[in-house]
């Protein structure tokens, strides 16, 4: 696997670094996991699974963010991927950097998700100098739609969009999209403290 310059945050429950060849087999088993993609357009193989680790370690050294290899102390050394990326389409609100998140389901309901989000937020306005991050889903994907309100996203109906890797006619060409400005993430992260 090639090496990872990323840049390692921590929170007080999780670690979010850069991936090692050990992540490859759970990150694989996640990837295959019906629940933990079924709002995708399929489960990945191996093959697969080892090649997108490949390409978010290519992110991370051209864009200095990508997802980071989310690990819990005393829980499991990977739970799965949260972070930041240049999505790889044209779309209306492109270019953009979307955050992400893929959890195996056996860490759902935890707050992992937006835990590590946060801290992925937190990295993109404050050190890699974004004015805003987007976040998309199918609308069924409820659990991923309440993470990106938890973490303080809006959603405007006239952003939603069929995705255009996704073909005609697909259940899940429809995308909604959620917006979060730096100014937003500011004023909700002072609220927070008070």
């Amino acid at each position: 696997m090639p090496p990872t310059h990323a840049t390692r945050l921590i929170t007080s429950r999780l670690i979010l670094r850069p991936w090692q060849d050990e992540d490859l087999e759970p990150f694989a088993r996640l990837n295959a996991d019906e629940r933990a993609t079924q709002y995708l357009l399929h489960r990945l193989t191996r093959a697969e699974s080892d090649a997108l680790v490949a390409r978010i370690a290519a992110h991370f050294e051209r864009e200095g963010f990508g997802l980071w290899a989310v690990e819990a102390p005393g829980v499991a050394p990977l739970v799965g991927a949260v972070g930041l990326l240049v999505p790889g389409f044209s779309a209306p609100f492109t270019p953009c950097v979307e955050i992400g998140w893929r959890l195996a389901p056996a860490f759902w309901g935890r707050g992992f998700a937006t835990e590590a989000a946060r801290a992925a937020l937190a990295f993109g306005f404050e050190r890699a100098g974004l004015d805003e991050i987007v976040a998309f889903t199918v609308p069924a994907n409820t659990r991923s739609r309440a993470v990106m309100q938890r973490l303080g996203m809006t959603h405007s109906p006239a952003d939603d969009f069929n995705h255009p890797r996704v073909p005609a006619n697909h259940r899940l060409l429809r995308h909604v999209l959620y917006r979060l400005s730096k100014k937003a993430w500011r004023a909700s992260t002072v609220q927070a403290r008070r």
